[in-house]
């Protein structure tokens, strides 16, 4: 059986080249208000998604467009939930009136990061999950708290890779504030996607090779240069004879 891999972008966030990224990925993950996007750009997303036969998601994100979403946050509990609630049943209400299928849940930003280390997080994920978009999947960090309480609330996880993101020896995506941690260069980021996708394996940053399982490849719609490393990633994939699909 040939290699595959999901090749997945975040979109809806005021970025450029949404409709171009879409003809590249098979899936997406949406901003729906948190810490960017509104009904216009939920809407222009979830329409470039059904054209595009590619599996939309929605992707919330603690509520701080100011930073991004990409600023830590004390924000737990109930209070989380109830704003990302609110965020997901925006992007449903218009996938609803448009006929497209909401297929899994990537949060975004900050909340990714803090809720692979954070059980109290992940849980509040899974619930929010399983409260507004049942039988669906949760996207995350492979071997993280996430993908551990997605399996114990019964929830399908998708282990996910960034292609244009330094790691950590803990499997931590490098914080963006230090050097490195954002790869520029597409030769870089198509040589991370292969070496993932070929060999579940990324080289940290301070140079050692650690185990990364992953079922999906994202690359950030936000990134200079993003469509062209995108397309680059998928055709240096696909010679490999890897099939570019959305999960099973």
């Amino acid at each position: 059986m040939s290699k595959r891999i999901d090749l997945n972008a975040d979109l809806g966030e005021g970025c450029a080249f949404d409709a171009q990224l879409m003809t590249v990925v098979t899936s997406c993950n949406i901003a729906c208000g948190g810490h960017a996007g509104d009904e216009a750009s939920m809407r222009t997303a979830l329409t470039l998604a059904k054209e595009n036969g590619v599996v939309a998601g929605a992707h919330p994100s603690f509520p701080d467009r100011e930073n991004f979403g990409r600023t830590k946050s004390n924000l737990s509990g109930v209070d989380l939930e109830t704003s990302l609630t609110e965020q997901i049943e925006a992007l449903k209400n218009i996938s609803n009136e448009l006929g497209v299928a909401i297929a899994h849940l990537k949060p975004h930003g900050a909340l990714y990061n803090m809720a692979a280390m954070d059980d109290g997080l992940a849980c509040s994920l899974c619930a929010v999950l399983q409260n507004t978009l049942p039988g669906t999947r949760l996207v995350g960090p492979p071997e993280s708290r996430l993908q551990r309480q997605a399996s114990e609330h019964g929830i399908d996880f998708v282990a996910e890779g960034f292609a244009d993101r330094a790691y950590e020896a803990d499997r931590q995506l490098r914080d963006r504030t230090l050097d490195g941690a954002v790869f520029h260069d597409p030769d870089d980021q198509v040589a991370q996607a292969a070496s993932i996708a070929l060999r579940q394996q990324v080289t940290t940053h301070d140079g050692d090779t650690i185990s990364l399982p992953v079922q999906s490849l994202c690359v950030h719609g936000d990134t200079p240069g993003a469509v062209e490393a995108a397309q680059a990633i998928r055709a240096a994939l696909e010679a490999q004879n890897i099939l570019i699909c959305p999960p099973d």
